[in-house]
């Protein structure tokens, strides 16, 4: 299938016909309002809406600076939306929005992107099953790498949504106390390990009752899309504060995510299953078919004072041990309600090599082994003025479906007295 708009052709294309992510948007000081990504430019929905080209059920959603009153409509909508977006878009459709180009579509790079969808909570995982036996392997050796708990259950710890940005914003490097091994108490000052975490995150489109679990199927079904996720993590505080309830300032600094959230329906094609269990789950867990995707990431970083980009990782979202339904489904268990905007993030993707590590704390093997980079300087943890970005795609037969940019750079802490 091709569009009749021809940058959403082009190879290499982050945004063909058949991605068609949502995102928030605005133009010349107007207020933000919801678009969709096709090839260079923006389709605004608002517009569409307004002229009835199309419809949702209801009342006006798209005029929202935010996607969940769309999402809030449930999986019915979202697919309905969809497939009247592709009838538009594509070559030989219908010719409303190619007949009026110029009301429809805005230009890319005349638009600021703004945060996609108000984040009701937050919630971090840490299921990569690599990144787990790393840390713990640097932590405790490898003998006891992963916590008992750790093949049987998705670990996480409920996180900040008010620090969720993104994709473009800078934040500070936080302040918190830090404790040296041969201290005997513990300072006040900048974090001097700051860190990434390549992730995918997970959108919840809508939720689930007070004391109403769900399947893995159904925890599926509620998940409208998903996106990159930056959790920049601040491994010194971390460290002296995580025992024994688990992190807390070292992660609450800030979450850095994509502007475009791809559809769970636009990564349709690349499903593929979680890896081999080596001990059984208990059945709640299980799942009814595969629930991963084929999503090939990339770290890449630069640093302060340099305007080149050095690749330090590539890996793939099919490495996860637990799929984003498991965890949705895990959450809910308890009987923990879930709400719109919701968003999961996966913890640490890492591939089996080291170039394939999601994380500086693993590149750098906690900083035994600092990082050259190609213009001579060193890492094994962000300086002031490093910009990250993290980028993923799924490829298809002749496209590709992709997330966009998820970057941040770090500004210098605010100083303390």
């Amino acid at each position: 299938m091709k569009s009749w708009l021809s940058s959403a052709n082009a190879t290499g294309c982050d945004f063909p016909v058949q991605n068609l992510p949502f995102g928030v948007f605005s133009q010349d000081g107007e207020d933000p309002r919801c678009g969709v990504a096709i090839g260079d430019r923006v389709l605004d929905l608002a517009a569409l809406e307004r002229d009835r080209l199309i419809e949702t059920g209801g009342t006006s959603v798209f005029e929202a600076d935010a996607l969940n009153p769309f999402m809030e409509r449930g999986p019915d909508v979202w697919d309905q939306v969809r497939t009247r977006l592709t009838g538009l878009l594509r070559e030989g459709g219908d010719a409303a929005v190619r007949d009026n180009a110029d009301r429809y579509l805005v230009p890319m790079t005349d638009v600021t992107l703004h945060l996609p969808f108000r984040v009701s909570e937050y919630t971090d995982f840490y299921a990569g099953k690599q990144h787990a036996f790393n840390v713990g392997t640097m932590f405790r050796g490898a003998e006891n790498a992963l916590p008992p708990n750790w093949l049987h259950i998705p670990i996480g710890y409920n996180g900040r949504a008010s620090s969720v940005v993104v994709s473009g914003t800078d934040f500070t490097r936080p302040n918190g106390q830090l404790k040296a091994p041969d201290a005997n108490a513990p300072t006040f000052g900048p974090s001097r390990r700051l860190d990434i975490e390549l992730e995918m995150g997970a959108v919840v489109g809508t939720g689930n009752p007070l004391g109403k679990p769900v399947t893995v199927a159904e925890a599926d079904r509620m998940i409208f899309g998903y996106v990159m996720l930056n959790d920049w993590s601040a491994r010194d505080i971390q460290a002296w504060e995580y025992q024994p309830l688990g992190p807390f300032q070292g992660k609450a600094f800030c979450t850095t995510i994509s502007p475009w959230v791809v559809t769970r329906a636009a990564l349709e094609p690349f499903r593929t299953s979680t890896p081999e269990r080596e001990k059984p789950l208990l059945p709640y867990l299980a799942e009814p078919g595969p629930m991963l995707y084929d999503i090939a990431l990339e770290v890449g970083l630069t640093p302060a004072g340099s305007g080149e980009e050095t690749v330090l990782s590539r890996t793939n979202y099919n490495t996860m041990y637990y799929s984003a339904a498991q965890q949705l489904a895990h959450h809910t268990s308890s009987g923990c309600p879930m709400r719109t905007g919701d968003l999961l993030g996966s913890g640490t993707i890492s591939g089996d090599t080291p170039d394939s590590y999601g994380s500086l704390l693993e590149l750098s093997w906690g900083g035994k082994t600092p990082l050259t980079l190609p213009n001579g300087d060193t890492r094994s943890f962000l300086e002031d003025g490093d910009r990250v970005t993290l980028r993923g795609h799924a490829a298809g037969d002749g496209y590709r479906i992709g997330f966009g940019d998820c970057t941040g750079t770090v500004l210098p802490a605010i100083k303390k007295d």
